[in-house]
């Protein structure tokens, strides 16, 4: 889909009705900040290979993880100024946030809904994107069944409403194209304030 320019003065509003409403920031952390902030988490986070079960056996999710609660001792400095920045560009008091390390264009994301247990009623969430340009899938569920297709590019933020995990999905497909790792960052607001994130089983932890 189009987007405005890398520097544009406002979001770009995918939509905004009774559905929901998507808002996508291309520019929102300096080219240069966002490389740093990229190598820094890439090389220093103790990320967590996977695994879940999946038509009655156990299959490695395909990318890598962590979460961390952004009051937590052990957060990594670049988390606690990404969250600071993103806090103080959205207003929204986010608690934790969520790493996924898409190592190349065989690791993906299925599409799906954000678990609404975990969210505090109401509250949107950030996706902050560092390292290489993915594109994201958004899909309505019922009619008129829009769909929207975005091109993350590093230090770019979508911001989707809490109205939107009852009517979307979103996901990162695979792609057959040559393309670098990225780092996605999803800071939510969680009901007690934990880290959360999905219950899988941890399969090698460190592995990049």
């Amino acid at each position: 889909m189009a987007q405005g320019g890398l520097f544009a003065a406002e979001p770009l509003v995918i939509v905004d009705d009774e559905h929901g409403r998507f808002a996508y920031e291309p520019g929102l952390v300096a080219p240069g900040e966002a490389e740093a902030w990229f190598a820094s988490l890439f090389a220093g986070v103790p990320w967590e290979a996977q695994r879940r079960a999946m038509y009655g056996r156990q299959v490695d999710v395909p990318r890598l993880v962590r979460h961390y609660a952004l009051d937590a001792p052990d957060l990594p400095p670049v988390l606690g100024e990404a969250g600071r920045e993103v806090i103080a560009h959205t207003g929204v008091p986010f608690t934790s946030v969520g790493l996924n390390l898409y190592r190349d264009g065989r690791d993906s994301v299925a599409p799906h809904n954000d678990h609404l247990e975990e969210l505090a009623e109401g509250a949107p969430i950030a996706l902050l994107s560092l390292g290489a340009t993915r594109r994201m899938s958004l899909r309505e569920r019922e009619a008129p069944k829009r769909a929207f297709d975005i091109d993350m590019e590093p230090g770019s933020l979508l911001t989707m409403s809490y109205a939107t995990q009852f009517h979307y999905d979103h996901g990162i497909p695979k792609t057959r194209a040559q393309v670098g790792p990225r780092i996605s960052l999803a800071f939510r607001v969680r009901p007690h304030g934990e880290a959360g994130g999905r219950r899988y089983v941890s399969r090698k932890p460190g592995v990049l």
